[in-house]
Order: structure tokens, then C-alpha cells, then sequence
């Protein structure tokens, strides 16, 4: 069965290869009996690639049970998982079977896994490693034969980091790893399926299809989608039904998005979810740039002083760039000197108007690469911890096994 076949069977709508990526994952791993977790934002569409891997494998006869974990209070769903006996708490008036006795011999989707209490996620681990489950008031070990695939928009190594998941059972779940990627990666995709959802709430509403021109398509196509394919239908949905013309101009489709960061605003930061990044190292490297773009205004405002003046600083240039100048010669005297690299050197000492000469200093215009920025800061924290890659992970914000990659990845020598 190819991946065009499966997007029929399911109604997964686009091309992008990420999505095409995810299908094929699922399609492979769909004949196994392996644990399978989906990553991705909400809005994503997670929900349908648990039916793609039970409907391909042997188990497709058997049933199939979705569990919305997040939507079940903590104090029973331990019963709604395992079942429980007579009377093992108020209200238990008869025995009850849970989610995995009945779905012995199909699947079961765990949708908001990472919601799940600790104590229920030590239970869980049970089953995926022996089959074997305790009702709710029961001393009687039993068995089953489940296949489970779990789903989760959260960073589940943070969760990790802060007590709220199991390691344990992240890597057992996390056998074979399903990443879907968010609306903003696939925008080929974003128009094909605003128009599917067009023509189906023009056929659910019995009215004409709404249109937009190539002005309002630009603007579809280049908004963030922060809550995904299911905010792109809700969109889809308002506009036909508010709107009485079916033409949709930039105009009328703006009234219906959320405003977005203005251009050179904090746009929000995009994390993938998987062992290339995580969402420490992304802050990190976005609190480098931050920094680095002030100091180059303080630069740039300095230089333009300097301009202005011939060369001569007033004693007001001074003292309302005393810490900028004071920097630049400090990081200056910790450099070696030299513009091995071919970048701006300048040789002019500064002078005020009292002929007091500052010490003469050497500028680079400094390396904008981020892989620069960021070797020199692991290479900081490890010698701030004396080769020590655990404490210097944690200076760093990263995971230790972040840190090991980035090590061999840029050839650091420690």
C-alpha cells in the first residue's frame, strides 16, 4: 500500500515531506508489536495515526480503544484503566472491567500520556514490560495482550527533568518515535486544506463554497497556525457562516486571525520535539542573538558619536557609553590579537576633548555565526567545570546527552 493510498484510506490531506516522513514511519512500524509515541503540538491530527498502525497490523480485528488521558481525573483513572472490584471505594457498587482487559488482543491509544499521575504511570510500565495488571482492590495479578501507542504534546525530557514523567517509561514507549510536524513547517499543505474544509461546510451548510483571493491566500498561507490544523478549520468554519459574500479578501480573512508579533518582534519559538533539539537549547541560542543584536546598537550608537565628532569624545559620549567602551576593552585584552578571519579591524585610539587618550584598542566586528556563539559557550562551561560534562550541561540548560552530541558534532577538543 502506498503513502497516496493511505492519505485516501484516512483523509490525511497534503505533500510535505515531513507528513509523507510520519506516514511511512507508521506504515513500517504498523506490522510489529512495537510501543509506538506520537510528538506533536495540538491541532496536529495525532489522533490518526494510531488507527493507520492498528488498521495495517495483525491486530486490526481485534479492538481498538482511544483513552484521552488528560481528560480523566486523577482518582479514577486507575479504574478506568485497570478496572476495578466490588467495593474497593465508594461508589464501586459492581466490578468493572478496565480499558486494557477489554482491549485484549487489539490497541490502545493513550492520547495526553504525559498527563498521567505517577503512580498510574508505574502501573502502566507493568503492562508494556510484562503484560500484567492489578484491578482497583484486587490482589490478582492478570494478563494482557495490548498493543499500546501514546500520544503527547508535551517535551516529555523536560517533564522528565522535572519530576513529572517517568524515564522509565518515556523509553519504553518511546520504542519508535512519530514526530508530526506543526502547520508553519508544511505550508505547501495549508491551502489544499483550507480549501477540503471549504467545500465540506459549504455541502454541511448547503451554501456556496467560500474563495479567496491571491492577496487573502498569502496571508492564509503565512500566519503562524499556532493552534494547527484544527484552528484552520475553525477558521474555515466562522468565515463560512459569518460572511455572506464567498468572496474572501486579505481584508475580511484578517478579521478572523489573532494579530501576530509585528515584524522584528519575538516571533514564538518553534521546538521540535526530538533528540536534535530540545526547547533549553533553543532559549539559549535565542538569548545569544537578544543579547548580541543590544550590543550591536550599543556598537552602532557609539560609532556614530565618534562620526559625528571626528573621532573626539565628549565626556557625555563617555559617560552614557561608559559600560559599552568598558566592555569592548575588556573582551578585547581576554582575545588574542590579529584579524586572522578578514573581519574589521579599527586602529583609531578614542580621544576626548580634554586630550585624555583612552587605551588603544583593537574592534573585531564580531562573528554572527550561531555554531561560533555556540561552541564558545560549551567550550566556556566546560572549562568553567573543569571538563566536567554533567555540571556543564546543567550551566548550559541542555541535557548531558545534548552536550555529548554537540562535543562530537563540532570536534570539541576538552
Amino acid at each position: 500500500m502506498t503513502i497516496q493510498d493511505i492519505k485516501q484510506r484516512f483523509g490525511i490531506i497534503g505533500n510535505s515531506p515531513l507528513l509523507e516522513r510520519a506516514i511511512d514511519i507508521a506504515v513500517q512500524v504498523a506490522p510489529t508489536d512495537l510501543s509506538v509515541l506520537i510528538n506533536g503540538e495540538s491541532g496536529t491530527g495525532k489522533e490518526v495515526f494510531p488507527q493507520i498502525i492498528h488498521q495495517l497490523s495483525s491486530r486490526k480485528h481485534g479492538p481498538y480503544i482511544a483513552v484521552n488521558c488528560g481528560a480523566i481525573p486523577e482518582g479514577t483513572i486507575d479504574s478506568e484503566l485497570f478496572g476495578h472490584e466490588k467495593g474497593s471505594f465508594t461508589g464501586a457498587h459492581e466490578a468493572r472491567k478496565g480499558y486494557f482487559e477489554v482491549a485484549d488482543g487489539g490497541t490502545i491509544f493513550l492520547d495526553e500520556v504525559a498527563e498521567m499521575p505517577l503512580a498510574t504511570q508505574a502501573r502502566l510500565l507493568r503492562v508494556l514490560e510484562s503484560g500484567e495488571f492489578i484491578k482497583v482492590g484486587s490482589s490478582k495479578v492478570q494478563k494482557t495482550n495490548v498493543r499500546v501507542v501514546a500520544a503527547t504534546n508535551v517535551h516529555i525530557p523536560q517533564a522528565i527533568e522535572r519530576g513529572k514523567f517517568r524515564e522509565d517509561l518515556y523509553y519504553r514507549l518511546n520504542t519508535v518515535p512519530i514526530l508530526l510536524p506543526p502547520l508553519r513547517e508544511r505550508r505547501q499543505d495549508i491551502f489544499l486544506l483550507f480549501r477540503k474544509f471549504a467545500a465540506d461546510f459549504a455541502s454541511k451548510y448547503r451554501m456556496p463554497v467560500i474563495k479567496l483571493d491571491a492577496e487573502a491566500e498569502h496571508l492564509l498561507n503565512n500566519h503562524y497556525w499556532k493552534g494547527n490544523i484544527r484552528q484552520l478549520k475553525n477558521v474555515t468554519e466562522q468565515i463560512s457562516i459569518i460572511e455572506k459574500t464567498r468572496d474572501i479578501s486579505a481584508d475580511i480573512l484578517r478579521k478572523y486571525l489573532p494579530e501576530q508579533p509585528a515584524a522584528g518582534g519575538n516571533m514564538p519559538v518553534v521546538v521540535r520535539q526530538d533528540s536534535a533539539a530540545n526547547s533549553n537549547e533553543v532559549m539559549m541560542l535565542y538569548t545569544v542573538l537578544r543579547d548580541m543584536r543590544q550590543e550591536l546598537n550599543d556598537v552602532k550608537r557609539l560609532t556614530l558619536e565618534l562620526l559625528q565628532h571626528n573621532g573626539a569624545v565628549s565626556p557625555e559620549v563617555l559617560q552614557n557609553n561608559a559600560q559599552t567602551i568598558q566592555k569592548l576593552i575588556s573582551e578585547i585584552q581576554q582575545e588574542s590579537g590579529g584579524s586572522e578571519d578578514g573581519s574589521l579591524v579599527i586602529h583609531q585610539p578614542f580621544t576626548t576633548h580634554h586630550d585624555e587618550v583612552l587605551p588603544h584598542v583593537e574592534v573585531e566586528e564580531e562573528s554572527l555565526s550561531l555554531q561560533d556563539k555556540e561552541v564558545d559557550l560549551i567550550k566556556k562551561a566546560l572549562t568553567k567545570h573543569r571538563g566536567k560534562r554533567k555540571y556543564a550541561a546543567q550551566e548550559l540548560g541542555i541535557s548531558e546527552r545534548t552536550l555529548y552530541r554537540k562535543i562530537n558534532e563540532y570536534g570539541i577538543k576538552e
